[in-house]
């Protein structure tokens, strides 16, 4: 079992940064994929950004140039780094985990990130 815990998130004007953070535990290393969905309400979850574990990343193509999404691999971290905030990023940010090992996906309980415009 892998257990993940999300912080960062909170009220930010348009155009203003936010940085969130997700630690997993329950495995001494996670070998798989890391990152980031989103809900806004009455939408689907979505893809924001992962890392893939061959170090490959995945963008949403709404928050290419402006989100940036680092793997620390030594401390079962993932950050999302998000600048240029725009009122339509609002929605609460879900961390992501899928393990190669036994093909399993692990979710946080959620952030909100609210931007007012």
């Amino acid at each position: 079992q892998v257990q993940l815990v999300e912080s960062g998130g909170g009220l930010v004007q348009a155009g203003g940064s936010l940085r969130l953070s997700c630690a997993a535990s329950g495995r001494s290393i996670i070998v798989g994929t890391m990152g980031w969905y989103r809900q806004a309400p009455g939408r689907q979850r979505e893809l924001v950004a992962r890392v893939i574990d061959d170090g490959r990343i995945n963008y949403a193509d709404s928050v290419k140039g402006r989100f940036t999404i680092a793997r620390d691999r030594a401390e079962n971290m993932v950050n999302l780094q998000m600048n240029s905030l725009k009122a339509e990023d609002t929605a609460v940010y879900y961390c992501h985990v899928h393990t190669y090992y036994d093909d399993m996906n692990y979710w946080g309980k959620g952030t909100l990130v609210t931007v007012s415009s």
